[in-house]
């Protein structure tokens, strides 16, 4: 399925969206109960609006992601377009390394594939291991394709340590959902407490890495662009918290702007402050 054009894999998407939206009716009393958690302020009709756009692009997403086993170099870099790739070269130059965050936003996966290109330091794709093998496996083999190196998450210092002095980018997902019994920090995000991992405060400070956002946007179906956002270039000058608190501020401001590209299906609050107190 993978060998199929892309053309041909959203006409695939157009009929996999009604299935999965009317009838498999994949996790919407999650997507409806997160969203009405997310936008109270949105009237009902507003939400169902939402609703339906991101079980639109959901399909996408899934065939898209499918590509990825196959899909060229040539055409990740025409479907996917860094706008300020120097903003790299800029920091190595100072001999920063950098952490680049992104969330579960638009085509995360396509746009760390496009990074591959944009730097020829080592590059390395920080994920949490999935319990299923199949899967898991997946999407290792998708994120090394064109020389990222994944590493999974309870790996990711001893990495650090191993590579610390070498110049290196290093991409985490920032909006992962801790387990219960690392939960140590909680924030305010899409009106809600939110548990959040501070590794990534943790990581930059140790490192002395700079830290950008990846901005990603959906040009038209298959197209993306994103830009690095500087966040800090100095992590061991900030207050704890600034950082961490920083990247979730960020996302939330890019889900707010186009929230359909968010994966609202992930079970993202499964407890409360409170919880940690039972």
């Amino acid at each position: 399925m993978s060998l199929l054009p892309f053309w041909f894999l959203y006409i695939i998407s157009d009929v996999l969206f009604v299935i999965i939206y009317y009838f498999v009716r994949y996790r919407r009393d999650v997507v409806q109960q997160n969203l009405a958690n997310s936008f109270p302020e949105k009237t009902e009709k507003e939400r169902h609006d939402i609703e339906f756009k991101y079980y639109r692009y959901l399909a996408d997403l899934i065939v898209e992601t499918i590509k990825m086993i196959t899909v060229s170099e040539k055409q990740i870099r025409k479907r996917v377009v860094a706008t300020n790739s120097e903003l790299v070269h800029e920091y190595f130059a100072k001999g920063k390394s950098i952490i680049a965050v992104a969330g579960h936003y638009c085509n995360w996966e396509m746009a760390a594939l496009n990074f591959n290109f944009v730097t020829d330091k080592r590059f390395m794709i920080v994920y949490k291991p999935l319990s299923n093998f199949t899967f898991d496996e997946f999407f290792i083999q998708v994120r090394s394709r064109f020389g990222g190196q994944p590493v999974a998450m309870k790996q990711t210092m001893r990495k650090m340590a191993e590579y610390r002095n070498e110049l290196t980018v290093s991409v985490l997902v920032g909006d992962q959902t801790p387990v219960m019994h690392e939960v140590t920090y909680f924030t305010n995000f899409l009106n809600q407490p939110t548990a959040v991992f501070l590794g990534i405060e943790k990581i930059s400070k140790a490192i002395d890495a700079a830290v950008v956002f990846y901005d990603m946007k959906r040009v038209k179906r298959g197209y993306y662009t994103y830009t690095l956002v500087p966040l800090t270039e100095n992590p061991k000058q900030t207050a704890e918290h600034e950082i961490t608190d920083a990247h979730v501020r960020y996302l939330e401001g890019m889900i707010r702007r186009e929230p359909q590209y968010w994966l609202w299906s992930h079970r993202r609050w499964k407890f409360k402050p409170e919880d940690k107190h039972k």
